[in-house]
């Protein structure tokens, strides 16, 4: 048997240990005694395994998990833009594959393909999955690097944004503005960022002595612009009164509810100024364009790829969770009160 598709699901039935802790054992992780490590480095070696010397492709995985979770067209794309640059750069080919997570007799047959081929990296966008669909990637076979999203409960190697520290610095812009009724634009399905960023919120309002007030704190669908939109509407057609500016979890939430204030009359900033979050495309081009946070979507994917390279040329005993900064961008949907 040829050392290189020797795979880790054939020493596991050799051994008699599972996948995970045959795969733990021969990438030199913590979690398995040296005796047992021992005895499945020797039966690989029998067998012919070699440990890949070098990463030759990239898998993207999306983790899919309700579809209520609107791209915002170019978050993803940035991502992949940045993936693909670098694995071109290292002499990689690129392959995508959406997991429907909640089909989960599909999910696990779909991982098992996509886990097979130890050359065969995999760079997952958990932006839409919850804490138990990483139990599916705790312990992989292959070199694997999570980006937009973070497990509590393994030890994946992990780059995301700075969710809580962008959100509390964009709401410190507007306190400084001179506004102290800030509301709260929250979208309905609370993905892992969007509670820290609300946390963020809090934090700067704390800061400034004052308390989030409820009737400002407003849930908007965020499967499509137009959900948030009619979301926001509603909300304005009972007259809950307005405070003199709104933080977004994200921009699709900012400029769905920009739709629905502008038909009811109000002018941005000029009665309410908004902030957002995520810079993506559309932005700049709304009217007035959008003061938001700018986070670097491509870099993510390229940092991505070369954190996939090291695990193969460099293992370590340790994962790492890379925070990326982010940057805050004025334009033109912020009025100062001082």
């Amino acid at each position: 048997m040829s050392g290189s598709k020797v795979s880790v699901r054939e020493i596991s039935r050799r051994t008699g240990y599972s996948p995970a802790t045959v795969s733990n054992a021969l990438n030199n992780k913590r979690g398995v005694s040296e005796e047992t490590a021992s005895e499945i480095r020797r039966v690989a070696a029998d067998m012919g395994y070699r440990r890949p010397a070098k990463l030759r492709q990239v898998q993207f995985v999306m983790g899919r998990n309700s579809g209520r979770m609107l791209d915002e067209g170019s978050f993803r794309l940035a991502v992949v833009n940045g993936v693909e640059e670098e694995a071109r750069v290292n002499g990689l080919t690129v392959s995508y594959t959406t997991v429907e997570l909640a089909d989960s007799e599909t999910c696990q047959r779909e991982l098992a393909a996509i886990m097979s081929d130890p050359t065969a990296g995999i760079i997952l966008l958990g932006t839409e999955m919850t804490q138990r669909d990483y139990d599916l990637f705790a312990h992989a076979p292959v070199p694997l690097v999570l980006v937009d999203g973070q497990s509590d409960t393994h030890f994946i190697e992990s780059i995301l944004f700075s969710n809580e520290g962008s959100a509390y610095r964009a709401v410190r812009y507007l306190v400084r503005k001179g506004h102290r009724e800030i509301g709260y634009l929250a979208g309905k399905l609370r993905i892992r960022n969007f509670p820290l960023r609300e946390r963020g919120y809090e934090r700067a309002l704390a800061e400034a002595g004052v308390r989030p007030d409820p009737k400002y704190r407003v849930s908007l669908g965020t499967d499509k612009m137009e959900s948030a939109y009619r979301d926001m509407l509603a909300w304005l057609e009972a007259k809950p009164g307005m405070p003199t500016a709104f933080f977004a979890e994200n921009d699709a939430l900012a400029v769905g509810a920009m739709k629905a204030l502008a038909e009811m009359g109000y002018d941005i900033p000029g009665d309410v100024s908004i902030v957002g979050f995520d810079d993506v495309e559309f932005a700049g081009i709304v009217h007035p364009a959008l003061t938001t946070v700018h986070v670097p979507r491509t870099d993510l994917g390229r940092i991505a790829v070369r954190k996939l390279i090291e695990q193969v040329e460099r293992p370590t005993t340790y994962t790492c969770v890379t925070h990326l900064s982010t940057a805050f961008v004025e334009r033109e949907s912020v009025r100062s009160l001082i």
